[in-house]
């Protein structure tokens, strides 16, 4: 059976095109939910509403969560939610630290 955390660490494969930070890292993950039949439901968000990137997005999930043995491409669903709204504490440490290293992000 397939797990939220085996989800979760297949979805850090799955990196920002521009940041270069993967999305679980990033915190646009909010949910995941798992059945026994192998499907996958992904409640995530972007860092802002008019992201460009939603559809790209949507494609790379399905992508590699489909690449989980368990799972079927076809039983996965992404929902995008704005509420909550992100925001840079919802990025793990490491990728704090990381963004706070680029130019024109510290103190974000």
């Amino acid at each position: 059976m397939v797990t939220e955390e085996r989800v979760r660490e297949q979805l850090k494969e799955v990196m920002d095109p521009e940041l270069d930070i993967n999305i679980v890292d990033l915190g646009l993950i909010y949910e995941i939910d798992t059945t026994e039949e192998g499907e996958v439901d992904i409640l995530m968000t972007l860092t802002t509403p008019g992201c460009p990137l939603h559809g790209v997005f949507d494609e790379m999930v399905k992508r590699e969560v489909g690449k989980i043995e368990e799972v079927n491409e076809r039983d996965i669903e992404v929902e995008l939610t704005f509420e909550p709204r992100w925001s840079p504490e919802k990025m793990s440490d490491e990728a704090q630290d990381e963004l706070g290293h680029l130019p024109g992000m510290q103190g974000f």
